[in-house]
């Protein structure tokens, strides 16, 4: 292995090293205790280093978000290649999304309430932004009918699902009726 080679691996580390402290950080304390002087401190480097990998706190949260949003994509896919049937793929997505957002609330944070500087549904859109989105996409597009667009669909479910997470989150939703609304949602939204 060459020298380059071998500080490209080391640089790598690096910023997947910040990227989960940052991640642990905001899951334990929330994104108002993330700082750089904390990340630092946790990750045994100096602040400049961390500036030599991100510009800021915002570039974190985007970098937070990307390897979430992978994360979610693998999630709803597992979730729906277990299902058979349309109607059990799209409870099963549903399930898997709120189940992600519950069991990681940062990075949900990061993908759909914070500012990481990333560009959605434009043309730039990071990679794992799109996929994520085609993981929605992949299941709902089954369950859209014929007059209407699954993009357009997909966008209609998924502003659903954010709603239940959003609400929940607030505690403004019954948490016993978690699974009720799952059903509602595939029964009046999806044409199966």
């Amino acid at each position: 292995m060459s020298v380059q080679e071998r500080k490209e691996r080391e640089r790598a580390e690096r910023e997947r090293l910040i990227v989960a402290t940052a991640r642990e950080l905001a899951e334990q304390q929330g994104w108002d205790a993330v700082t750089t002087r904390k990340l630092a401190e946790r990750i045994e480097y100096s602040q400049p280093v961390l500036y030599s990998h991100f510009r800021g706190k915002r570039e974190i949260i985007g970098a937070v978000a990307l390897r979430g949003a992978a994360e979610m994509a693998v999630a709803m896919r597992a979730a729906t290649a277990a299902a058979e049937g349309p109607r059990a793929r799209v409870g099963a997505l549903a399930r898997a999304y709120l189940d992600f957002a519950a069991r990681h609330p940062a990075v949900y944070d990061a993908l759909f309430q914070l500012d990481g500087g990333l560009a959605y549904a434009q043309e730039d859109t990071p990679e794992p932004l799109k996929d994520a989105f085609a993981a929605l996409l992949e299941c709902l597009g089954e369950v859209s009918g014929d007059a209407v667009d699954p993009g357009l669909f997909t966008e209609v479910f998924w502003a659903s699902l954010h709603g239940v997470v959003t609400l929940t989150r607030a505690g403004r939703l019954r948490p016993e009726d978690s699974e009720a609304r799952v059903e509602l949602l595939v029964d009046r939204l999806a044409v199966v």
